[in-house]
């Protein structure tokens, strides 16, 4: 870890701890990302601020070694930030964490001066290792963008940055559909929609099936929002290629008293995607799966129950042919004992 040299009589010198400037406009992801620098003892947040124009002033005035900043900023976003920032403090090294995920936007980000680029869903995993990589003067992309649409982009420019590996981002650009279990953190209802969305466009414009389990509000703006920009989504309708259920009517199926029961849990989630598979006259269709089983329990409160029901989609991942997005609001729910079930689904245990 790089850190800032203090002088001391005789001419010695003692690392001082990395001073951190965290810039983010949701409180209680600020408040993640902050508990994670804490970890580290060598690590000191000398100031959270909300927006960019106040990033760049507290950035001029604290003069911090590394500043940690979203972009989607309020009066001035992230990368003009990081753009004034690089030319008020030269010394401080800029860490992009965000839900992007464009190969254009990442270009643009270190254009700008940064020196790291984490995609929010994976800052349970990254973020750690990231700030160690930029405090040391060594670039950063996140692992997560290295299976995404696009990778060869980013192989291309960045190929040193490209050695983690994890599961494609969906929310910000249609991806291709493979075998996979996702778990997408979203910053609002909105973004979660939207990201269901692109994940359904993609799975029926495949001429695939997809099942999508979410709270009645999600699924009205969701089918609102697939009328208005899918392609022959009528025609994925008439066919039964789109089931939408409600996330508390399937979570009642095979819910026990605190706990997924497993037996109920496969047998009619099984059940659910044979069906989906038929619905190709004279073939198997391929599936996709949307929903918020786990974010609902654990919005509950239930932690426990979350996980094995994100434990259970990665065995259905290997049961089936099938893909599974299980999309999380922190708007929702992100309270401060949510931490650890945070950084659990975020590193895939």
């Amino acid at each position: 870890m790089f850190s800032p040299k203090t002088p001391l009589a005789g001419g010695h010198q003692i690392a001082s701890p990395v001073r951190v400037l965290v810039v983010d406009d949701y409180e209680p992801f600020r408040r993640f990302v902050c508990s994670m620098l804490k970890r580290k003892p060598d690590l000191q947040i000398v100031g959270e601020v909300s927006d960019g124009l106040e990033a760049v002033q507290k950035a001029e005035e604290l003069q911090p070694e590394l500043i940690v900043l979203d972009i989607g900023l309020p009066t001035l976003n992230g990368i003009e930030a990081a753009r004034r920032i690089r030319k008020l403090s030269p010394e401080s090294r800029v860490l992009i964490l965000t839900q992007e995920s464009s190969a254009d936007v990442v270009q643009e980000v270190l254009s700008a001066g940064a020196l790291g680029y984490v995609v929010k869903a994976y800052a349970g995993s990254e973020l750690l290792a990231a700030v160690e990589s930029v405090c040391q003067g060594r670039q950063y992309v996140s692992g997560g963008l290295s299976n995404h649409d696009c990778s060869d982009a980013m192989a291309a420019l960045f190929p040193q940055s490209l050695a983690q590996t994890g599961p494609p981002i969906a929310g910000v650009e249609k991806s291709k559909i493979a075998r996979s279990h996702e778990a997408q953190f979203y910053s609002d209802d909105e973004a979660l929609v939207v990201g269901f969305a692109n994940f359904v466009e993609a799975t029926l414009e495949a001429g695939n099936a997809v099942i999508v389990a979410a709270t009645e509000s999600h699924r009205s703006d969701l089918l609102q929002r697939l009328q208005e920009h899918a392609l022959d989504f009528a025609a994925a309708l008439e066919q039964g290629r789109y089931l939408s259920l409600d996330v508390a009517e399937i979570l009642s199926t095979f819910m026990g008293s605190d706990l997924p029961d497993p037996v109920r849990f496969f047998r009619v989630v099984g059940d659910l995607i044979e069906a989906a598979a038929l619905t190709k006259p004279g073939q198997r269709s391929r599936v996709a799966i949307c929903g918020e089983c786990a974010s609902i329990l654990w919005a509950q409160g239930n932690a426990d129950a979350a996980i094995q029901v994100e434990q259970f989609c990665n065995r259905l991942t290997k049961q089936y042919e099938v893909e599974i997005l299980c999309g999380f609001s922190l708007s929702s729910f992100f309270h401060e004992e949510d931490k650890q079930v945070f950084q659990r689904i975020c590193s895939g245990r």
